[in-house]
């Protein structure tokens, strides 16, 4: 379980996150959702600890970021390491024994491969690989969708509901609904910043038209379209 009270994040005089209270309980996946600028990467980073904030953040395991799996939107990988020396280097960090990697290795990843030549798609997987390999109890996926070819997004998919049966705690932030609706039990919106709804699986759908009417409007008939 992951409770966050009070949390306050400013770069310089701009809010970027403004008092959020939320609550994540063991065996639930989470989606976070809102438009770009929204403070979806911002709340993931103060989570895992890479952002300074304030305000309070307390987890059952501790310290919360030797719990906790992070895929972020764009991976950053060192340009003289393998596939499989990244995969081994993480579980090292863990003291997760790591044998039999290649084995594990679903996405069929080049892993003798330097990973900073890996397309996007590649490298997110292989960053989900990792994670998924060090044990964690918690993990946050900003956008593990975006960029990945189809195959591989029913495999996540299915990763994220198993997770769900381990009696792990998922959050994950995606643009694309359909995703959200498959995996998540709760979604939170966010909004420049603040926490303004939060919707339970019965109400997905009028949540998805909610959104589909705001983004679109009347903006189509204002392009002029001819």
């Amino acid at each position: 379980m992951i409770t966050i009270q009070g949390l306050n994040k400013h770069y310089g005089s701009i809010p970027a996150l403004r008092n959020i209270d939320l609550s994540f309980q063991d065996g639930t996946v989470y989606g976070i959702v809102g438009e770009n600028g929204a403070g979806k990467t911002t709340l993931f980073r103060c989570i895992a600890g890479l952002e300074p904030c304030t305000g309070e953040i307390v987890s059952d395991l501790t310290p919360l970021k030797n719990h906790l799996g992070l895929l972020l939107t764009e991976p950053f990988f060192f340009a003289k390491i393998t596939g499989l020396e990244y995969l081994r280097l993480s579980c090292n960090a863990r003291g997760i024994a790591n044998h039999k990697i290649e084995e594990r290795n679903i996405f069929d990843l080049p892993l003798n491969q330097y990973a900073s030549t890996y397309s996007t798609g590649m490298k997110k997987k292989l960053a989900l690989t990792a994670i998924l390999l060090q044990e964690n109890q918690y993990f946050i996926l900003d956008e593990p969708f975006n960029g990945v070819d189809i195959q591989s997004n029913i495999i996540i998919t299915r990763i994220i509901l198993e997770l769900k049966k381990l009696r792990k705690t998922v959050l994950i932030s995606s643009h694309i609904f359909s995703t959200l609706k498959e995996t998540c039990d709760q979604i939170f919106v966010l909004k420049e910043g603040v926490l303004v709804k939060s919707v339970s699986k019965e109400k997905f759908d009028l949540l998805e038209a909610e959104m589909k009417d705001v983004s679109v409007g009347n903006k189509i008939d204002r392009l002029g379209l001819k």
